[in-house]
């Protein structure tokens, strides 16, 4: 299928000239008439060797960016977060609703998240700073961040809104959990004195978001759609939470601390992160989103050096040997990306093969 055809179905989904309905019904319509065909040998959609949404679509994004952080970041430093938000509507009306930026677009959703967590900061120290509990406090430090994200989704229509939607809803649930928690156990800590099943529970959140974002991925197995875009971002959040929800019950086995666990059992420790760090990679490369191999970079990078350190390699050569390790084994994913899909999903049932992304 002409590259040309499917980028501008893509585009205009993105833009809104469509619907993602739309786009969905004008995908195989257009794979179905032989003009659109590259020599007659295509008979399904291009798939783009990249899950990164289009952010930017000219320098002008770029240009606006800037001018946009600047602008947001001075008027809070002179002003207040109140005159923040109005501005932030101001430009989201002119540059999102009106232009369709993509890139000011990301910046102004991130800055509205920023901007409620610094309201919801002024309403917790004005008014509950004194209550006993510390889900309790974070459950009234995210309180108000869910309803503005759904606000922002449905007045600007951008993907990074519902993801932040839904990761907001997560953690208002989650600490909301905790909070009744603690009424009903009575504990001031019950992060602490219940670890394993707050951790569960933590792993239960990542887990529901994981299914959610790869509902949303595939329903779009070619990534033409607005859903792609918002499967992107829920992934990018949800990769490190699992990541991290299952190394933490590594973390418990070691003594609550890899770095601070024995020598004995450090080993032992370090061949269950770089295995719960393995298996993130390799769900990624099956669904084709390196958001699995970046989340587990910096846990790969530290298991290293804690590893390489308990030998003769101490200090900062430890740190850099460790980089220069795992540099290199990213570089190799990274470059074999295609060929290791291809190896892996070939593994994998036919019926499960037609609903992932296309081998390149």
């Amino acid at each position: 299928m002409n590259e040309q055809v499917l980028s501008g179905l893509k585009q205009a989904a993105s833009d809104g000239i469509i619907s993602d309905v739309q786009a969905d019904k004008l995908l195989p319509y257009l794979v179905a008439k032989p003009v659109f065909h590259d020599g007659g040998q295509a008979d399904k959609p291009a798939h783009s060797d990249t899950e990164t949404p289009r952010f930017v679509r000219g320098f002008h994004d770029i240009l606006i960016t800037i001018g946009v952080v600047v602008v947001l970041a001075g008027l809070w430093g002179v002003a207040t977060v109140f005159a923040v938000l109005p501005a932030i509507i101001v430009l989201a009306e002119i540059l999102v609703r009106r232009q369709r930026l993509a890139l000011p677009a990301v910046t102004l959703t991130i800055a509205t998240a920023i901007a409620m967590g610094g309201v919801n900061e002024y309403i917790y120290n004005a008014f509950v700073a004194n209550i006993p509990g510390e889900a309790v406090q974070v459950f009234l430090m995210v309180f108000l961040l869910p309803p503005v994200m759904a606000i922002f989704y449905w007045r600007y229509r951008v993907p990074l809104a519902l993801a932040g939607l839904f990761v907001a809803a997560a953690l208002l649930a989650l600490t909301g959990i905790f909070v009744v928690m603690e009424q009903i156990t009575g504990s001031a800590d019950v992060l602490v004195e219940y670890r394993l099943l707050s951790l569960m529970i933590f792993l239960i959140a990542a887990l529901s978001l994981f299914a959610l974002a790869m509902r949303y991925d595939l329903s779009d197995r070619y990534r033409v759609t607005r859903r792609s875009d918002i499967a992107f971002w829920l992934h990018l959040a949800t990769a490190p939470a699992l990541l991290y929800a299952l190394l933490a019950f590594v973390f418990i086995g070691a003594g609550g601390s890899l770095f601070s666990a024995e020598e004995s059992g450090l080993y032992g420790s370090a061949v269950l992160v770089v295995c719960v760090v393995v298996m993130l990679m390799l769900i990624g490369i099956i669904i084709d989103r390196r958001a699995f191999v970046t989340s587990g970079l910096v846990s790969l990078i530290a298991t290293v050096v804690a590893v390489l350190r308990q030998g003769e390699i101490s200090g900062g050569n430890a740190v850099f040997v460790a980089l220069l390790a795992v540099g290199v084994f990213v570089l190799i994913i990274g470059i074999g990306w295609s060929s290791l899909r291809r190896v892996v999903v070939a593994q994998l049932p036919l019926g499960l093969q037609e609903k992932l992304p296309p081998v390149i």
